[in-house]
């Protein structure tokens, strides 16, 4: 672990404090003196419904979203930090009220998961970086994208954004691992690259896969042998970010890959994608023995043409 402890837990606790104070009477005070000048935000949580949006009429949902949803509450599930970045697992419950980008009020109730990605200085945050269960959203409201004016969909660019898995192994052993969180560090970075070990994960089990509605749609069709890794044969996932502290270790990635096989019954689309991914690795000592994903699965499916897969998960087209 990087980083004084004194300094990772106060920068944890002004990342807290931020989303605390959402929809608070503190909340405007804490965004003066938690989000520095100039501060980015590079990804949006909801980013595929609200890339969608722009110039199409709909009301708007609101800050923080609480236009749709008033009576949104966030209950904070997982914090870690090192070096200058913080990262934030959250669950999000709330009714469905208002408009969302487009999606009238259904007053269903919805419970997902989202992640923050923050870097820090001088425990004011400079960035932030944002990924919703938007697929899970979509699925428990049965609802699918607006339908734009024009016609067409805004799809997530390929950006080839991040660092080759062997590259990353490579760097974290030219220092020999001293501590524990360095030797996680390197076996969850292992895991994307040609240095693979399957000792690594051999008392491992996956909590949630980060297509996991994808997948329980595959399971209950007879499809689940369709999933990415089959759907792209010659994937490179590229690492985005590790965040390591305790017995946690976060990984941000790109899954990227040319689809040249069904993906969970979609016939081959030719398309080469790229869909953002953070894997949540829990470790007992050297044991690696659990893992969490969360991934843009709506962003896959509208790189891949293939909207209409969501009416297998229940989603309903919009009039």
């Amino acid at each position: 672990m990087s980083g004084s402890v004194s300094q990772l837990e106060r920068n944890k606790a002004a990342v807290r404090r931020l989303k605390e104070s959402q929809g608070t009477q503190d909340e405007a005070a804490a965004i003066r003196e938690i989000l520095a000048p100039g501060y980015t935000r590079l990804r949006g949580g909801m980013s595929n419904l609200a890339n969608n949006a722009p110039g199409q009429g709909f009301p708007e949902p609101g800050a923080f979203l609480r236009g749709a949803f008033p009576d949104r509450v966030d209950v904070i599930e997982d914090l870690i930090a090192e070096d200058d970045r913080v990262g934030m697992l959250w669950r999000f419950t709330g009714t469905h009220q208002g408009n969302l980008f487009g999606i009238p009020p259904t007053g269903r109730r919805v419970d997902i998961h989202e992640i923050g990605i923050f870097r820090l200085a001088d425990e004011r945050i400079t960035e932030g970086w944002f990924m919703a269960d938007e697929l899970g959203l979509l699925k428990q409201l049965g609802t699918q994208l607006p339908p734009r004016k024009d016609g067409r969909l805004i799809v997530p660019s390929v950006t080839d954004a991040g660092e080759d898995g062997d590259a990353v192994v490579k760097r974290l052993m030219a220092k020999p691992p001293v501590t524990q969180e360095e030797r996680n560090k390197l076996k969850v970075a292992r895991s994307k690259s040609s240095f693979a070990q399957k000792e690594d994960r051999a008392h491992y089990v996956q909590r949630r896969w980060g297509l996991q509605h994808l997948r329980d749609y595959g399971e209950a069709n007879g499809l689940v042998q369709f999933d990415p890794s089959h759907a792209f044969p010659g994937r490179n996932d590229r690492i985005t970010g590790l965040i390591a502290e305790g017995d946690k270790v976060w990984m941000q990635f790109n899954l990227r890959g040319t689809n040249t096989q069904s993906f969970y019954g979609l016939p081959p689309t030719g398309r080469r994608c790229e869909m953002a991914e953070v894997g949540i690795a829990t470790f007992v000592g050297d044991t690696w023995t659990e893992g969490w994903y969360l991934a843009d699965g709506v962003g896959i499916l509208l790189q891949l043409g293939a909207l209409h897969m969501l009416a297998g998960i229940g989603c309903k087209a919009l009039n």
